[in-house]
């Protein structure tokens, strides 16, 4: 199981911290990656992060204002999100992909999800 938190409301130019906590430590072997679905759009890919070595990909759209992490003792990955604006507004999600290894930047590379925190960035 993925439990995402940390969401809320936030300004313009705020950041907020969302958390992805796994209630298995199976969960830390694997690639995790954040999504995000705004009010009547598709889920998009937002970050991801590899287990082993770190590596860390990003939209373009979020590249330069987020940051993914993960910590291993707490079993929890992060996403820092600075310079909110407006078009970040949606409902995030993480997810794990345990069928193949590397970097997944589809819906369908993972096949297990959190329940999503919702973020709302007020101009």
């Amino acid at each position: 199981q993925l439990q995402a938190s940390g969401g809320g409301l936030a300004q313009a130019g705020g950041s907020l911290r969302l958390s992805c906590a796994a209630s298995q430590r199976t969960f830390a072997m694997y690639t995790v990656g954040w999504f995000r679905q705004a009010p009547g759009k598709e889920r998009e890919f937002v970050s991801a992060i590899t287990w082993r070595s770190g590596k860390t990909t990003y939209a373009d759209s979020v590249r330069s204002r987020f940051r993914i992490s993960r910590v291993g003792a707490e079993n929890t990955w992060y996403l820092q999100m600075n310079s909110l604006i407006p078009e970040d507004t949606a409902v995030y999600y993480c997810a794990a992909m345990t069928l193949r290894a590397g970097l997944g930047h589809s819906v369908s590379d993972y096949d297990y999800w959190g329940q999503g925190t919702k973020v709302t960035v007020s101009s």
